[in-house]
């Protein structure tokens, strides 16, 4: 007896310890830990994420180009959907009981417990009828964010726009949850993290019929939204309106850039959209339709669009052929109208006879610029046509042609210079000679480059032999933007004693030269035209300058595709330009014709 009374009271202990530990247990979630009380009243708390206001984006001269319109969504949480009049609801959505299902079955697959989006962007009519009926559609409710606005209708491709954040992103980026924006494309992407802000969150009490009630603990575990950052551009809102205007009607694309700092003052690719059209519930519709219009108005041609660069590359090979000691200023070529290889002749626009370097440059003359380009790459100091040419490719790839520029803008593209190794896989190891390849001395063969990179050239010969990575934001928030790659001086290797002989050649084309109907007066400016060969339909027109010649203030290169010759449209256009940005006005009755022929001038692309 007395073995089984001592196992009585070891017993007894057991359920006593037992007992003693669930007590514990439930004071300590009962009330000392609030994480169970917010598990118990799921039911009937709310968790809504408090979207902050997009930063705003003005222009270098503080007009507004971007800012934010209030706009609605009607989120559901499948779990608490109940006794809901589902007619009555599809009615005051405006939607069929066939849509109903269908996003209902996707609320459920992406969780039946967490808030999703069942209808975005509501409507204001839609939004107030709907406030009047919500507490009667038990597991929905609205919330506010806001949707991106662009009053100016300009700087579409720069400015880019606002999407939807794909369901792979938010799996890789924890911030993002489904439903919520991000930018897409242009300065929107580029600068998305001091755009966006910071989300909050507020824990709202409901009653049995979905109504709010009040906050959660006197708001204890709410946090405050963060407005995004405002960002002020380096864009002329009023230089790239003008630009648009002188644009339309035409495929191309244009850059503007100060040469003095690399900020950029326009960036225009043609045809461009309406900014609006990706905005709102009507974008998918939208972007489809822009996808399928003729003319690729979604191409963004400043910064992606490859181009021979025509005869505007001939400054970049004579540089490259002074540096190389193959050329100086009175270095002589006979012109008979043509530079001949056997049975081929690179063809001139005329017989300039004997023609010296500034000469050259003021009346593009084909032939000297072949001679020069052979004399690099044939020079017997380099033991063969593939060393040669790997030199001069070397120098042309420090003018950021071939490479990206790491703009702050996105999809930038690099251009073209073929290498060693593209040239013998397509010829054949050993079997290509100068000769062969003398088309790239006129910017013509494989070459290919943007406007951007066109304009950022102009900026090296403005600078002599230097430049800032481009890029379009000056400012973020309250502060100078003091980004170190944009401080930093790129150098090319040619030496800056060698630029002043090809800035007198390019002062010639604009004064007696090639581009001399689009002087200024009273400005003194340089330039060089260009006519691109296009297999597909007629020429390119390009042009590419800097003014004034002392202390440039603006860098710009131009494309206009079908254009012609380079002095048809892209030296016009450029020069009107030029003249707006540093006068604000075109002065002349002249100038005046010339611009009402630019603005009204059509060249349609052909159809391929």
């Amino acid at each position: 007896m007395n073995r089984f009374s001592d196992r009585k009271f070891v017993i007894a202990a057991i359920f006593i310890f037992i007992g003693v530990v669930f007590l514990l247990r439930l004071f300590y979630i009962q009330v000392l830990d609030d994480d169970y009380k917010l598990s118990a009243n799921n039911n009937v708390l709310r968790y809504v994420t408090q979207y902050p206001a997009r930063g705003l984006i003005y222009d270098r001269d503080g007009e507004l180009l971007v800012y934010n319109e209030a706009a609605y969504d009607l989120m559901v949480t499948p779990r608490q959907v109940k006794d809901l009049d589902t007619q009555n609801f599809c009615t005051t959505l405006g939607i069929t009981k066939e849509v109903f299902i269908k996003k209902m079955k996707a609320a459920r697959n992406y969780s039946p417990y967490k808030e999703s989006i069942f209808e975005k962007q509501l409507s204001a009519e839609t939004y107030a009828t709907l406030q009047e009926k919500l507490y009667s559609f038990h597991g929905f409710y609205v919330q506010s964010r806001t949707l991106r606005k662009y009053p100016g209708l300009i700087a579409a491709h720069t400015l880019g726009y606002v999407g939807e954040v794909s369901e792979k992103y938010t799996q890789e980026n924890p911030y993002y949850k489904s439903g919520d924006y991000i930018g897409i494309s242009g300065v929107e992407k580029s600068y998305e993290k001091e755009l966006r802000g910071k989300k909050g969150l507020s824990v709202m009490m409901v009653d049995v019929f979905n109504r709010p009630k009040g906050k959660f603990n006197n708001g204890e575990y709410d946090t405050l939204a963060v407005t995004g950052q405002n960002l002020v551009t380096a864009l002329s809102a009023k230089l790239q309106r003008y630009g648009e205007q002188l644009m339309q009607g035409k495929t191309g694309g244009i850059v503007a850039i100060e040469p003095s700092t690399g900020e950029i003052l326009a960036a225009i690719s043609a045809p461009s959209y309406n900014p609006n059209l990706l905005v709102g519930r009507e974008r998918s519709k939208n972007y489809g339709m822009l996808l399928q219009t003729e003319g690729l108005p979604l191409f963004n041609r400043a910064l992606m669009a490859y181009y021979p660069p025509g005869s505007t590359f001939k400054l970049i090979n004579d540089l490259i052929g002074q540096q190389e000691g193959v050329l100086t200023p009175n270095t002589s070529y006979y012109c008979d109208g043509g530079y001949h290889m056997g049975r081929q002749t690179v063809k001139c626009d005329a017989r300039h006879n004997s023609i010296q370097l500034r000469a050259a440059v003021q009346h593009s003359c084909n032939t000297y610029h072949c001679y020069v380009f052979r004399s690099i790459v044939d020079n017997k100091k380099y033991k063969s046509t593939e060393e040669g040419y790997q030199v001069w490719r070397n120098h042309v790839l420090t003018f950021g042609i071939g490479v990206r520029l790491y703009s702050d803008l996105p999809q930038e593209l690099k251009g073209m210079v073929p290498s060693v190794q593209y040239y013998d896989k397509y010829f054949g190891k050993g079997r290509w000679r100068s000769s062969t390849v003398v088309s790239l001395s006129i910017g013509q063969g494989e070459l290919g480059i943007t406007p951007l990179q066109m304009a950022n050239t102009m900026c090296i010969i403005a600078n002599r032999g230097y430049y800032y990575t481009p890029h379009i934001i000056k400012k973020v928030g309250k502060e100078n933007l003091h980004l170190s790659k944009f401080k930093e001086k790129h150098y090319t290797d040619i030496d800056p004693k060698y630029y002043d002989v090809m800035i007198d050649g390019m002062q010639d084309v604009v004064d007696i030269g090639t581009a001399a109907g689009s002087k200024i007066k009273g400005i003194t400016f340089c330039g060089k035209t260009g006519t691109a060969q296009n297999p597909h339909g007629k020429d390119h027109s390009l042009f590419v300058a800097f003014a004034p010649r002392e202390n440039p203030k603006i860098a710009i290169g131009i494309m206009v595709e079908n254009g012609g010759w380079g002095a048809s449209w892209a030296a016009p256009i450029a020069s009107l330009m030029i003249e707006k940005y540093l006068n604000d006005s075109i002065a002349t009755p002249a100038r005046h014709a010339l611009e009402k022929r630019m603005l009204e001038g059509v060249i349609i692309m052909p159809k391929k």
